[in-house]
């Protein structure tokens, strides 16, 4: 029985770390800047750690060849790969920032977005 209640008082206290480790993150995430490029760099996307595109670069010489068709297809590649670096940039920070806590459940979520795969 008292196993029980001092699982639970761990439980608890690591509830509290997480939840300052999650405002740590949360501020950590709107700090990371990455870009995602295509067309050789002709059109570059920067999104930010919290998955929010922040700018898009695109070279003039695009915009005055007159495929809009081309364009839209290099920002949504852009786009789509400064994302997904964003995705992996914050599943390393979660990985960072949950380490030595013990929660049940905890690295199976955090695979889901790419922490701890090798891919960061």
């Amino acid at each position: 029985m008292f196993q029980g209640i001092s699982n639970f008082a761990n439980l608890m206290k690591q509830a509290r770390e997480m939840s300052g480790k999650a405002a740590e993150l949360k501020a950590k995430l709107a700090d990371i800047r990455v870009e995602g490029a295509a067309g050789g760099g002709m059109v570059v996307c920067v999104a930010t750690g919290d998955q929010k595109i922040v700018s898009c670069r695109i070279e003039p010489s695009l915009l005055q060849s007159g495929d809009a068709e081309m364009l839209e297809d290099l920002v949504t590649a852009a786009a789509n790969q400064a994302l997904e670096k964003a995705r992996l940039a914050a599943a390393g920070e979660m990985q960072q920032l949950t380490a030595g806590l013990n929660i049940p459940g905890l690295d199976s979520m955090l695979s889901q977005f790419g922490a701890g795969d090798g891919s960061t």
